[in-house]
């Protein structure tokens, strides 16, 4: 539970509907449609890792969610794009016993932002991190102001940047100052206009 009274918990089947509203609420166009989780997503997720699927739920609506898999050490490191890593929508890559606790997806309602929801569900990342004793949880994330702040910048230049403090990136800056480590850029991660189809790779270790 959080200060706001919004509970975080792990996801169950009956939020199936909840979560796949929610995608299209929190990534519109020009976010490809095809990117975004169905319905038979999501339950896959619930089969195959269910302690590792978590929403907040506020009054009764699901308001956040993530969805994340287990990876083996090699398969971390290797920094593939995105389908690569998680083996597509249906998490094909995820492991049993894998040693990174590997971040899919975040979303928030655009309305329930700022209240700390994020923060709440990372939280919850970190905590099966140490509870399972994981290696680190990591991820490779959009860079949603790279389009319109880059100036002729490549993508690794812009992350970089961000990671120094010298510029502001609306999903990168929050995690960093959430204790994450910034380990370099995959470029091509997936068809995303916005981060320059760019992604950064992020660790945190307990």
């Amino acid at each position: 539970m959080t200060s706001t009274g919004i509970l975080i918990r792990n996801t169950q089947p009956r939020d199936i509907a909840g979560v796949v509203a929610l995608q299209r609420e929190c990534f519109p166009a020009p976010f490809p449609e095809e990117l975004l989780w169905q319905a038979e997503h999501i339950a896959r997720h619930l089969e195959i890792f269910p302690e590792g699927q978590w929403v907040a739920e506020h009054e009764g609506q699901i308001v956040a969610s993530c969805t994340n898999l287990l990876l083996f050490e090699e398969h971390w490191q290797a920094h593939l794009d995105w389908e690569s890593t998680v083996g597509g929508h249906f998490l094909r890559a995820h492991t049993p016993g894998g040693t990174t606790l590997y971040g899919v997806d975040l979303s928030v309602a655009p309305a329930s932002r700022g209240q700390g929801i994020g923060r709440s569900l990372y939280q919850a990342r970190f905590d099966f991190v140490r509870a399972h004793a994981l290696s680190r949880y990591g991820t490779a994330v959009r860079m949603p102001d790279y389009q319109s702040q880059a100036q002729g910048q490549t993508p690794q230049a812009y992350a970089e940047a961000v990671a120094a403090g010298t510029l502001t990136d609306r999903t990168l800056t929050p995690l960093l100052r959430m204790g994450t480590e910034f380990l370099g850029v995959i470029e091509n991660h997936m068809d995303d206009e916005e981060s320059g189809h760019a992604a950064a790779i992020l660790e945190w270790r307990p």
